[in-house]
């Protein structure tokens, strides 16, 4: 899905750019970049990079080798981004695409879904009609690796509950992998077929039709999985040794460069025991190299960086887990014993960059050391010394790209107070070299509304929560102003960092006189794992309690007006934006909620369950959760939106909530955005951004929105 306080605390000063430059920085040698700021590209070497820019009198933005040594630029070859092969689908059937040229592959009505090249580049495997097939490059040669695909059951690709929740929306369905060397090609089978199936009522046409989708809601039964691998030129498939009628979860498989070994992540239903298996090419029988129990739930999918990384020449891997309640990094040997800890402490790794195995150096970004709002680069020991910071200043580093021997790095990084730049690092003497900023020199930020993070208490003085917050311009201290909070809320979801952030819309409402603030409640992620443990079972609550705290700090000492205090967002802010006018009701007078979930029954298994086990185990946590639960408490005045066609969020969970709103006699503001999924654009998208900038104006500002706006 989708992934505050009685007395302020405010955060140390920022430091500009400048100020770093002169303090921190020992030789500065800032390049003048005229149209806009450079886009890395890659790494040619240890001291040469290259980069997208306009510099100079370019028309067009080209591609330039910069050396960090001698600090000049060049304009680079062609070569120096090398253009890859790759396989595309055309009107449904597959091209190749080589220096510059296409040569089509297939000729058949069947639509082809997902080429993915192997990695010796002499293959191309893909799905079509539910079955996985293989193409030689070499002889054209079309292979079926499996001929059972149906109506319920698919090879190699994703049944939708894998696709929206464990391996990601940017794989596409893709549920088949190349081994390192090619020699294999390895898949997840589906059977659907005992998943409910859910109608989505499309209203083209004359007489319309229903999309159905197996869709598991929460305590429904899933998907049954099992994986194998073959030759890309066929023959026999080896099955992993798993019972396929276990109630389980298979994550992204993992494999192991140093001999081609698959080592796949299993977790059982109630997503708090993971054990990563090896699995043995020939036979398909597994060993565990790693287990984890937890007692709240723990992720299955991979979305920090890598949960395993292995040392070069099978020494050994080091591993992530937030079973202390900060994610952190661990050695094992290769059999999967626990060596030591390599990283301590209450901050949050986020993933490994890059091992250096000659120097026994892991480099590593987190957050907070510093500070929880920014992210950082740090190195480390194999043994777990000498862990030291690398990036400077107070800065959030958004994008971190090492040199390949780890002496030099790009960062892309702001505050917000300084625009994004992007600069090399040198890794020991910390010297900045600043190649260019999202913004034209002579930008002067003092006439941009002011923007601040501040971190309000708890109610329970447990925790510092984080606010960004941009104030309306020429405040007048004997006035009241409405307040209007956006936010996402949700697991280990957060928003609120220490960025650059302008843009015209935000301006103008800090002329009209809106309170901007972005909240992020104790189980955002800031406060690791231990802070994200307190929404087990209880979707909700914790997020809310923070929230009405935050509202009501603005209210007392932000000169917040109590009569316009107002939330929106989307999904699980939708859900978020519901939940305050119902149970939050008596600080929230108003909400924007867009693709809401309104009941936790109403969503998917894994991603539900994952923290509020299912309806049979935890049903007062539902009650708890469910928005009608609380729906004689509504008042306050609600924008209800959803697309009708949404196969993430079910339209039923807004159909629901108006159904029980009607029987208590409440009105609400509801619009329909035909055709649209978990989201839209085009005229429809206008349509919805105008839809919003109407109800501030008239509810929030009561005023007329210009015609302008």
């Amino acid at each position: 899905m989708w992934s505050f306080k009685f007395k302020i605390k405010f955060m140390k000063k920022l430091i500009s750019l400048s100020v770093v430059l002169c303090y921190f920085i020992s030789s500065v040698f800032a390049q003048p970049v005229q149209n806009g700021m450079p886009r890395f590209m890659r790494w040619l070497d240890n001291t040469q990079l290259v980069l997208n820019m306009k510099r100079g009198d370019d028309a067009t933005s080209k591609n330039y080798i910069y050396n960090v040594v001698s600090k000049q630029y060049s304009i680079a070859p062609a070569d120096a981004v090398p253009t890859e092969k790759a396989v595309i689908v055309k009107n449904g059937d597959l091209y190749l695409k080589e220096n510059g040229a296409e040569l089509q592959l297939t000729f058949d009505k069947s639509e082809e879904k997902n080429p993915t090249l192997s990695p010796d580049g002499n293959y191309v495997g893909y799905t079509k009609n539910n079955n996985l097939f293989t193409l030689s490059l070499l002889t054209k040669k079309e292979v079926a690796i499996t001929n059972d695909g149906a109506t319920g059951i698919l090879n190699g690709y994703a049944s939708w509950v894998y696709f929206e929740e464990i391996f990601g929306r940017a794989t596409q369905y893709r549920a088949f992998w190349w081994s390192p060397d090619s020699k294999y090609i390895s898949f997840m089978r589906f059977d659907e077929r005992k998943v409910p199936m859910f109608p989505i009522y499309n209203s083209e046409g004359q007489h319309g039709f229903v999309e159905e989708t197996r869709y598991p809601k929460a305590g429904d039964s899933n998907p049954t999985v099992k994986i194998g691998w073959t030759s890309p030129n066929g023959g026999a498939i080896t099955w992993a040794d798993f019972n396929e009628a276990e109630d389980q979860y298979f994550g992204w498989p993992i494999w192991n460069p140093n001999n081609n070994s698959m080592w796949l992540s299993w977790m059982d239903r109630g997503q708090n025991n993971l054990k990563i298996h090896e699995l043995d090419m020939n036979t398909g029988s597994k060993k565990t190299v790693y287990a984890e129990y937890q007692k709240t739930w723990i992720d299955l999918g991979d979305k920090n960086g890598g949960r395993i990384n292995f040392i070069p020449n099978n020494k050994g891997y080091i591993a992530q887990s937030d079973a202390s309640g900060w994610n952190q990094l661990y050695m094992y040997d290769m059999e999967g014993k626990l060596q030591y800890p390599i990283t301590t402490g209450k901050f949050t790794v986020l993933g490994i960059r890059q091992i250096d195995e000659k120097n026994k150096t892991i480099y590593f970004t987190a957050r907070g050391i510093e500070n929880s709002a920014r992210i950082d680069l740090y190195a480390i020991g194999f043994d777990g010394k000498n862990q030291r910071r690398l990036t400077v200043g107070e800065f959030n580093n958004a994008q971190v790209y090492l040199a390949p021997d780890g002496k030099h790095f790009v960062s892309v990084y702001s505050n917000i107070q300084t625009p994004t730049t992007i600069a090399v690092i040198q890794t020991q003497k910390k010297s900045v070299d600043v190649l260019g900023t999202a913004t034209p020199a002579n930008d002067v930020s003092s006439q941009l509304a002011k923007t601040e993070l501040i971190r309000i208490k708890s109610a329970d003085g447990l925790f510092e929560l984080p606010a960004l917050v941009t104030w309306p311009k020429n405040m007048d201290p004997n006035k009241k102003y409405p307040l209007l909070v956006s936010i996402y809320g949700g697991p280990n979801a957060g928003t609120v960092m220490d960025s650059w952030s302008s843009n015209p819309m935000k301006e103008n409402w800090a002329e009209e006189g809106l309170i901007q603030v972005a909240f992020d409640h104790r189980a955002s992620g800031h406060f690791g794992k231990e802070g994200v443990n307190y929404m087990y079972r209880n979707l909700g609550y914790w997020e809310m309690q923070d929230y009405m705290t935050m509202a009501k700090w603005f209210i007392a000492n932000g000169q917040a007006d109590p009569t316009k205090i107002a939330i929106t967002g989307f999904s699980y802010g939708g859900y978020m934006s519901c939940y305050a006018l119902t149970y939050g009701s008596s600080v929230f007078t108003h909400a924007m909620a867009g693709g809401s979930v309104t009941t936790w029954e109403l969503y998917d298994s894994h991603y539900t369950e994952r923290f509020m086990d299912t309806p049979a185990e935890n049903p007062e946590g539902y009650k708890s959760g469910n928005v009608m639960t609380h729906i004689k408490n509504f008042k306050g005045v609600l924008q209800l939106v959803h697309g009708t066609m949404d196969d993430n969020v079910h339209m039923q969970n807004s159909i629901q909530l108006l159904s029980a709103l009607q029987d208590q006699g409440k009105q609400v503001e509801f619009m329909l955005y035909p055709g649209g999924r978990h989201g839209w654009g085009g005229a429809k998208g206008k349509h919805f951004t105008d839809l919003k900038n109407q109800f501030i104006y008239k509810h929030l500002l009561e005023k007329a929105m210009p015609a302008s706006k």
